[in-house]
């Protein structure tokens, strides 16, 4: 069975415009146009609150073949997805397939974007669509249905972490040792990786002040847009190093410890999204195969003393984590909890276990 042709076009900022059919919800938006080179993981991808505010492009020629599996609530955690909803604001493929074959699915991809509000767009090269991204570097955009009037707009001048944050303390599990998990738009696999040790999580809003409660540790996720809208974060964390218990940052947690140590961060050209990332830690020749998703990336330059490079993208050099000389604080620009993609990284949840005294 075919989508409906009903025929919409994707715009960009630059004047370049490319024509496509729609196969999802006919609702014209605009957002900041990026790419994921992934071969899988939609479901996934999709529900990460990193990717709110932006158009998402799949490089995967074909698209929606395993359909999606039925969101549910297990103690308190979600499964089979990364949160509770779909976080993109239209999704631009090459070849949809509205035929899914897969044990676990139990709707279309189609389905699951019309039920949820969201514009996707097939018949459209995507490679032609990402090497201009990569040449002139990502940029805004809008799918417009029929001659709708929609301006372009820049998720990142918000406050994007605010959107995505928890409204209040959640807290998982009966560990031993409690963890502070600060949730600047937390993939759910972040908990569930956590929650495999003796571990209770707490998980608690983006400017949550936790200074007067008793924990061992701090993780501070993953999230959206530019680490600078979020000063309160910076300011949690900036109190952190002046003391002792394990700091862990995971993605956007890397940006604001190294913000919060007095290091600076900035915008990459077209950023790392895909599940095949190589990362080299700083000192061996141990390359890792690493699941990422980010916009901007921390300046390995502005490290103050006492601090240093931990990984680096084996593609472009951009930093890819940080870990202080002396004291229990390290972040990965990377996804160690995948999910999806590779989990040659998870240890690293296991060297953060190891810090909990």
């Amino acid at each position: 069975m075919k989508p409906k042709t009903i025929k919409a076009r994707l715009e960009m900022e630059d004047g370049s415009v490319y024509n496509g059919f729609s196969f999802a919800a006919r609702q014209s938006i605009s957002g900041e146009v990026v790419f994921n080179t992934g071969m899988m993981g939609y479901p996934e991808s999709l529900t990460d609150p990193s990717y709110e505010g932006q158009i998402l492009v799949l490089t995967y020629p074909l698209i929606g073949n395993y359909g999606v599996p039925e969101l549910y609530i297990e103690n308190k955690i979600i499964q089979n997805f990364e949160s509770e909803r779909i976080h993109i604001q239209g999704l631009i493929v090459s070849e949809y397939s509205a035929n899914y074959h897969h044990w676990r699915a139990n709707k279309s991809l189609g389905e699951w974007l019309t039920q949820n509000n969201i514009p996707a767009l097939f018949g459209i090269d995507t490679r032609m669509l990402t090497k201009r991204l990569r040449e002139e570097g990502t940029m805004l955009g809008r799918i417009v249905f029929h001659n709708e009037e929609v301006p372009y707009s820049d998720p990142n001048k918000t406050n994007l972490v605010s959107k995505v944050s928890v409204d209040g303390v959640v807290e998982y599990g009966n560990g031993r040792k409690k963890v502070i998990l600060i949730d600047c738009g937390c993939k759910e696999n972040i908990v569930r990786s956590l929650l495999k040790f003796d571990i209770t999580v707490r998980r608690v809003p983006w400017n949550y002040d936790f200074s007067q409660e008793s924990y061992d540790g701090v993780v501070i996720s993953n999230g959206p847009g530019d680490p600078k809208t979020c000063q309160q974060t910076v300011e949690t964390v900036r109190r952190l190093v002046d003391g002792n218990k394990p700091v862990f940052g995971i993605c956007m947690g890397n940006q604001i410890l190294a913000l919060a140590a007095g290091a600076d961060t900035y915008k990459l050209k077209f950023g790392h999204r895909s599940q095949n990332q190589p990362s080299i830690e700083v000192g061996t020749k141990r390359c890792y195969i690493t699941s990422q998703n980010h916009g901007y990336a921390v300046d390995g330059r502005t490290l103050p003393d006492g601090w240093e490079p931990w990984f680096v993208n084996a593609n472009d050099g951009t930093n890819e984590g940080i870990r202080h000389k002396n004291k229990p604080f390290m972040s990965v620009q990377f996804h160690p909890e995948a999910t999806p993609g590779p989990t040659d990284t998870r240890l690293l949840f296991e060297d953060f276990e190891r810090l909990l005294i």
